[in-house]
């Protein structure tokens, strides 16, 4: 999905995205659009500029059940389901000559769910997702973070994360095999699941009103176990760096 269709849609005007004559929408999400910096592939020393995407689930009216609230300023408490999203870019030999002979790795969208829990000043989660798209592996990821709210719209956070890989997610981006070895300067290597990459993320939420936000963060992650010892990793950098930035647009819709 490319981030001009992406701002697109978070630009559509009001009346097109409003709720129904009732005063009661059926669904509310928010759609995040910006740009990111990040490494080219897992192990990389190179960073490029890319697309920042993102959508969170707000409220769903469905078969006279309600999940979540319609209410902007609701903030849940205690323990929850949440979605989970991630996409990750292609890995290819064009873009990065230095992988020559290593077979081209397709982009990926994971998605999947969490158990997250919340309360003023602290909120964990941990999320599994299974790559729809591309790797077709199951991945999790954990974390927390200490929240800090300067005033009514600014809110910070900061804490640890650790990603967790299966055994076909670590052969994907770490392993090499046989025949990989043969056409490449690197040599084969099997790589096994387990922690993937330990890290910190930083983060800040301006809400300018009800329906848009600004959202940024920075991002440190170093590589562990299996995947800090792939050659492919050896050649690059352990230590992996990103910032993102992004508009984020409250969306309502009555059906």
């Amino acid at each position: 999905m490319r981030l001009p269709l992406i701002l697109a849609i978070a630009a559509c005007p009001l009346p097109a995205l409003a709720q129904g004559a009732d005063g009661n929408p059926d669904l509310i999400f928010s759609l995040r659009g910006g740009a990111s910096v990040q490494p080219d592939y897992f192990g990389s020393s190179d960073y490029s500029l890319g697309p920042d995407v993102a959508l969170r689930f707000g409220y769903l009216r469905l078969g006279g059940r309600e999940f979540g609230s319609p209410d902007p300023d609701f903030e849940p408490r205690g323990f929850g389901l949440r979605g989970s999203f991630r996409y990750i870019g292609e890995r290819s030999e064009d873009d990065s000559p230095e992988l020559e002979g290593l077979d081209d790795v397709d982009a990926a969208v994971e998605l999947g769910l969490g158990l997250g829990y919340t309360t003023q000043n602290f909120k964990a989660f941990a999320d599994v997702r299974y790559g729809v798209i591309g790797h077709e592996s199951l991945v999790g990821e954990l974390g927390a973070d200490l929240v800090a709210r300067p005033n009514d719209r600014l809110t910070l956070t900061a804490g640890p994360r650790v990603l967790i890989g299966s055994d076909d997610y670590a052969s994907t981006y770490f392993g090499v095999s046989a025949s990989e070895a043969a056409q490449s300067t690197f040599g084969a290597y099997d790589a096994e699941g387990g922690i993937m990459s330990t890290g910190i993320e930083l983060g800040a939420t301006y809400e300018v009103n009800d329906n848009w936000a600004v959202e940024g963060a920075v991002t440190w992650d170093r590589l562990q176990n299996d995947a800090a010892d792939s050659p492919i990793v050896e050649a690059g950098q352990r230590d992996q760096y990103g910032v993102r930035i992004g508009v984020t647009r409250r969306i309502t819709l009555d059906f």
